[in-house]
């Protein structure tokens, strides 16, 4: 195997042969959406930055369709958590450099405006859309953001298209941080074309270009202080064989949370920091979604076409958007209640199904609660409303793969029979379902350190600094006061974008 040459300015958990200790103007944990682009902006203005990852450095050329060596290497704990419920809601978290967007499906969408809208009204200060269009653009020029190409666009999401159009129903081209993808529908496991922007092959190298310096495979236990002023960050490397390494200290005048929203509270309540507001590791939102499967007389090898080509708006009012989103066998299987030789003869058929879903809008939220021994604990309880809205939304998406014409689909509702018409759906669907026949899972968590200007309300300004701290910052999804019923990556990147001006333009009023 060719040895991978790490880009100059990061280092490894491999590279480091005893405790370091460096000094920067700021310290970003993290290199997701919100850390790379913090780090690379901050960069850009002639800061010194050090970018602290847990995660490892894979290149685009170490991806393939290995999925259990992507969830080992690129997920933290393989892929499989847990928000704690009736019913449960299964998450996935990135760990690596780049973060979760290395392993998303790259769907990049502006924040709708009547959410932009709602946060004003709840007291967050330069957030209307007039504010932020210039800041959803440059995003979207800097990500490549755009339509497929029409030939990188697959059976599974043509026939998921039909479906919809027979129903009247309006959607939407998908459009994703892509430069011609040509649709192998490995988003999930690390793009190995490096066609999708995320991360690793933008914000990342450009922060390393300017100067930044990055250390990877080094988990941050706390953040330093002196009283209330952040002073730097305390970490340890790991070793390839998962062994403690070195410890890392890193003194700086600014420290930025970019973990995301379970990792980033957990991380400042461990080093101390507390809010007024009462609401650090509250307000969890993550979009509740459920899968649905159809299963087509022809052929439709829903791997040969990009992950996601459209999505189906003609609900958002309702807080409801349906998709298709090609899965690998082992990940279908989860959650079907097959076994043994029925299981077998279920996933024959998996080259004739379109694999569809919801996501729906949250009508609660959870919390993050840090537990002794155990690290971060999430808990999320559907609420009637919510369940009746992911309820209406799996019935749609089972709707429009009948009208695609699949012969049988399978529902994410425990105990429930297959179905092979619409009549046969109002059936299943005519009695009670209980909350906890539900089977949800989420990519989209948000919302745990909310921003605005109400320290009685919210955790951190309407830039990101935590009330009540000095020199301490947030920028990832928990900055969101409630959730924005879309993917939410393109929001992160451009309020990292905007806050980090506003950083920089403090930093020279202060002449430091």
């Amino acid at each position: 195997m060719t040895a991978v040459v790490a880009p100059k300015g990061l280092v490894t958990g491999d590279d480091v042969p005893g405790d370091l200790e460096v000094e920067c103007d700021v310290v970003v944990v993290g290199s997701g959406a919100g850390g790379a682009t913090t780090a690379a902006e901050l960069a850009d203005g002639g800061l010194d930055v050090v970018v602290v990852e847990e995660g490892g450095y894979h290149p685009t050329a170490s991806f393939a369709m290995d999925v259990p060596r992507a969830l080992r290497t690129l997920y933290r704990d393989a892929g499989v958590q847990t928000a704690f419920g009736r019913p449960p809601v299964a998450f996935s978290e990135g760990r690596c450099v780049g973060g979760s967007t290395v392993v998303n499906g790259g769907m990049s969408f502006r924040t709708p405006d009547r959410v932009l809208q709602r946060w004003a009204r709840e007291g967050v200060r330069a957030i209307t859309p007039e504010v932020m269009a210039p800041y959803f653009e440059r995003v979207e020029r800097r990500l490549s953001v755009g339509p497929q190409d029409p030939e990188s666009i697959g059976r599974d999401s043509e026939l998921f298209r039909a479906g919809a159009e027979r129903q009247g129903w309006r959607l939407i081209p998908n459009t994703r941080n892509q430069l011609h993808c040509c649709g192998c529908n490995a988003c999930l496991w690390g793009c190995p074309t490096g066609a999708k922007r995320s991360m690793l092959v933008t914000n990342v190298p450009r922060a390393l270009h300017r100067g930044a310096r990055l250390y990877a495979d080094c988990r941050v236990e706390r953040i330093t202080r002196d009283g209330e002023r952040a002073t730097g960050v305390v970490g340890r490397f790991r070793r390839r064989d998962r062994a403690p390494g070195p410890t890392l200290r890193v003194r700086a005048s600014v420290v930025v949370a970019a973990g995301g929203a379970v990792q980033s509270p957990a991380l400042l309540r461990r080093s101390g920091f507390r809010s007024a507001s009462g609401r650090l590791g509250r307000n969890l939102t993550l979009h509740p979604n459920a899968r649905v499967i159809g299963i087509f007389d022809e052929p439709v090898r829903g791997w040969h076409g990009v992950h996601q080509a459209y999505q189906v708006r003609e609900f958002i009012d309702e807080g409801i958007l349906l998709a298709a989103a090609n899965l690998p066998p082992a990940l279908v299987t989860l959650g079907l209640p097959h076994h043994g030789a029925e299981l077998a003869e279920l996933m024959a058929d998996y080259d004739r199904m379109v694999i569809a879903g919801c996501l729906v809008e949250d009508t609660t939220t959870g919390r993050v609660r840090t537990v002794p021994g155990l690290g971060p604990v999430v808990s999320y309880q559907l609420d009637g409303a919510g369940a009746r809205r992911a309820l209406r939304g799996i019935t749609l998406t089972a709707q429009t793969l009948l009208a695609a014409g699949a012969r049988r689909v399978l529902l994410p509702l425990r105990g429930a029979p297959e179905v092979r018409s619409p009549h046969e759906l109002d059936a299943v669907l005519a009695g009670p379902v209980a909350m906890s026949d539900l089977d949800l899972f989420t990519v989209h968590l948000m919302g745990t350190t909310r921003m605005g200007d109400d320290a009685r309300q919210a955790v951190v300004s309407s830039f990101g600094e935590f009330h009540g701290a000095t020199g301490l910052y947030v920028a990832d999804a928990g900055l969101f006061p409630g959730p924005v019923g879309i993917n939410p990556m393109e929001t992160i990147v451009a309020l990292a974008i905007r806050n980090a001006e506003e950083l920089l333009e403090k930093w020279r009023r202060h002449g430091r």
